[in-house]
């Protein structure tokens, strides 16, 4: 057992690499190919050795301790673009929905979800322009900074960890709130305006147009407000990343 911990300290190196790629939608989403992450993990762990300090470690349960942390690491840092790209699907679904898109749903690639198509086109939008400044980097050297912070077998849960993770998934619906708010102001309005117009004229027959006339007003305030998701994702990734380092650090 002795000669197998060696091993084990090995390994505990590739967790939180692991875990960062598979649960950010940029490494390790369904669409890209198992060898692909795999050799992803092989080279951040490969990248990260002489920085970091192998834990010592007395026995296998300690392993599981070790590991069970690792992840958790792993994963808040996945979790600053993951609530980014929550968020804008969020708005996209709203927005969606309240255009009437919701009748015609498509399946994600990148979560294996149903989603309306402004769903997808905001998520989309989403991560490339979380690409477009440079997020991935920012990504990449949060990784390496955890390191130096929280080295294998450091981290512990504390009870600032769940006020953590509360203001991490609070912002995918300030996201997703403000982005889909814009459609759904505009629409409220044509909607109040159609049922005043078919009081006012009942021969006019508003209803039976009601949902073009509400399809053609919600595409062209989608084309207008479309231009701000990236504005806002750009916005908001440095505050995702912040909120996720707080996690991993237990800070309030």
């Amino acid at each position: 057992m002795t000669e197998a911990l060696p091993l084990a300290a090995l390994g505990v190196l590739l967790v939180r690499p692991g875990a960062f790629v598979l649960g950010t939608p940029l490494f390790g989403g369904p669409f890209v190919p198992p060898p692909v992450r795999i050799a992803l993990t092989v080279i951040l762990a490969v990248l990260m050795f002489p920085a970091v300090a192998l834990p010592d470690i007395p026995n296998y349960a300690g392993v599981a301790r070790i590991v069970a942390g690792e992840m958790v690491i792993g994963l808040a840092l996945a979790l600053a673009i993951r609530v980014l790209v929550a968020g804008a699907e969020l708005a996209g679904y709203v927005a969606g929905f309240q255009i009437g898109f919701s009748y015609a749903t498509l399946v994600d690639p990148q979560t294996g979800a149903r989603n309306n198509v402004v769903s997808l086109l905001y998520g989309s939008l989403a991560t490339v322009a979380f690409l477009g400044v440079n997020g991935h980097h920012a990504l990449l050297r949060a990784l390496a900074r955890s390191y130096e912070a929280l080295p294998p077998g450091a981290w512990a849960l504390d009870s600032l960890s769940a006020l953590a993770v509360t203001r991490l998934l609070g912002l995918v619906f300030l996201i997703g709130v403000q982005l889909a708010m814009p459609i759904v102001v505009v629409l409220l309005i044509a909607e109040v305006g159609l049922g005043l117009a078919s009081r006012a004229a009942p021969s006019l027959n508003l209803m039976t147009l009601g949902f073009s006339l509400r399809l053609a007003v919600g595409l062209l305030t989608l084309a207008v407000i479309i231009q701000v998701v990236p504005g806002a994702v750009a916005q908001y990734a440095p505050t995702a990343l912040e909120a996720a380092m707080r996690l991993i650090w237990g800070r309030p």
